[in-house]
């Protein structure tokens, strides 16, 4: 008959065994959709004192009003009737008001773009942010990421990363695309993601995020992973330019190509609530 002492031992030396081997698994195959093997590399939790500004030294706010290469009709702004933080979340108001800027420009809108260019970049990781969107037809609010090399480059060639996009016109919906030479524009490559019933995305914060590989950039809402692009699902003799670093940007236009102008239903102010950006890198 075996000692129980002895039989006692073995048990204990194969459970500490065997969670080792786990330990070891979960730090080299962690499940998608999980943030188990990725690692903090940046963030911006936005606890800021109510009406402060952004942090400097992690984004700049462009300013302008040139319709922005889509037609848009607001004029972004660094002004803190645009842009603050408040109750530890960003701010970003579009606001009906008549508005000239110092290039001399008028628009009977205002709004807030920022972007962290010249402050961070990234190549691979996951990218998130938890945002609640605002609602009404010609609103256009983003979370995307543009190629560091875009001055050099120039756009589509850069690289653009729309991990978040949606038109007013569609408050059940949101888009995740992503746009390079020879698919960019209404070419870009992506899937739209719709909440169920008669939600509006509008109604909650949800987490919109992406998860860039070398070969492949996964999209998610929540824990949803709803779509996936890879190397072949370019065009024919197109280039896969998602192998540098990208920047951040969140903004909410004012009408545009897309969204089409605001019309009596759009109601003003237009708010996007964000409640954290963060960055990871794999672990290993």
């Amino acid at each position: 008959m075996t000692n129980l002492s002895d039989r006692w031992q073995r048990y204990v030396l194969i459970f500490l065994i065997a969670a080792a081997t786990s330990s070891a698994g979960s730090q080299t195959a962690a499940p998608r959709g999980s943030d188990a093997a990725w690692v903090l590399a940046w963030s911006d939790e936005f606890n800021g004192p109510n009406g402060s500004t952004v942090d400097p030294t992690k984004w700049v706010a462009e300013t302008g009003g040139d319709g922005w290469g889509n037609h848009e009709l607001e004029y972004y702004t660094s002004r803190p009737q645009n842009v603050y933080q408040h109750d530890g979340s960003l701010v970003i108001k579009a606001v009906a008001e008549k508005y000239t800027g110092p290039d001399g420009v008028t628009r009977d809108y205002t709004s807030a773009r920022l972007k962290t260019f010249g402050k961070f970049a990234q190549a691979y990781g996951r990218f998130e942010a938890r945002i609640k969107i605002p609602y009404g037809q010609g609103t256009w609010p983003a979370f995307w990421m543009l190629g560091e090399d875009i001055d050099k480059a120039g756009w589509p060639a850069c690289g653009e990363i729309d991990i978040m996009e949606n038109v007013g016109k569609e408050p059940g919906m949101v888009h995740g695309t992503i746009h390079g030479p020879g698919y960019s524009g209404e070419k870009g490559i992506g899937a739209p993601y719709t909440v169920s019933g008669k939600q509006k995305f509008a109604d909650d914060f949800h987490l919109f995020a992406v998860e860039w590989e070398p070969a492949v950039i996964r999209f998610y809402v929540d824990k949803d992973l709803y779509a996936t692009v890879i190397p072949a699902d370019l065009p024919k003799g197109s280039k896969w330019v998602y192998d540098h670093p990208f920047f951040l940007l969140l903004n909410v236009a004012v009408g545009g190509d897309w969204p089409g102008s605001p019309d009596p239903t759009t109601t003003f102010p237009q708010t996007m609530l964000v409640d954290y950006v963060r960055v990871y890198r794999r672990a290993n």
